[in-house]
């Protein structure tokens, strides 16, 4: 069995009093322990088809299997905890709390889920160590570079031992070094815990680091 199946999806939305194809069609699977980037120009439905995986939005038609269950048949709490539970997201801007040290921005999935604070706050510390930052976990994202924030991310989006990691743009805002260290540090840990890798992605540095690629244009596979 697949780990998520896409079958036939299409997703249309308005933007004003016009009528906006963003996927057409679609038909795509993913086993488990991929590392895979989804690229093409901007406009070609790459956001769009993550956040279908991400279960973030819906299709106007079409099936999404995730382990064999529909999607569409899973109610708004469902959805939100496999969200929580079964999903990282990693992106472009971090999206770190501000006013929460680094430790404390990994642990805040697990205390969603009710972990105490003490087993929350040892597995924060053990993903930033993966990650080579257990030496700033005091830190707030202020006191951090991009990469670092990054880093802290990633972190964030492992804690809860995800089945799969979705990435939007990951390297976009990181210079060329950060960027190759930020990718050596996902490559290592989709082999050591494989979990599957989604990107969407411009970046040809990452591109050239993928298992497998998929091309979008128009909304189309290419």
């Amino acid at each position: 069995m697949k780990l998520i199946e896409l079958q036939t999806i299409n997703r249309q939305y308005k933007l004003g009093q016009t009528q906006i194809c963003a996927l057409k069609n679609i038909n795509l699977s993913f086993d488990k322990g991929e590392f895979t980037a989804v690229w093409g120009p901007s406009g070609s439905g790459k956001t769009t088809l993550l956040n279908l995986i991400g279960t973030i939005d819906e299709p106007s038609s079409g099936t999404i299997l995730i382990n064999g269950k529909d999607v569409s048949k899973m109610s708004d709490n469902q959805k939100s905890d496999y969200r929580n539970n079964r999903i990282g997201f990693i992106f472009q801007n971090f999206n770190l709390i501000p006013v929460l040290s680094a430790v404390e921005n990994v642990m805040l999935p697990l205390q969603i889920r009710n972990v105490k604070t003490a087993v929350a706050g040892k597995k924060a510390m053990q993903r930033l160590k993966e990650v080579g930052l257990e030496h700033l976990a005091g830190n707030r994202p202020d006191k951090m570079s991009g990469g670092q924030r990054q880093r802290v991310a990633i972190a964030r989006a492992l804690v809860n031992d995800p089945e799969v990691v979705i990435a939007d743009e990951p390297t976009a805002n990181l210079d060329f070094a950060t960027s190759i260290s930020i990718i050596e540090i996902m490559q290592k840990l989709n082999k050591k815990d494989q979990a599957t890798f989604l990107f969407s992605t411009h970046d040809q540095r990452l591109l050239d680091r993928m298992n497998r690629l998929i091309k979008l244009e128009d909304g189309r596979l290419v």
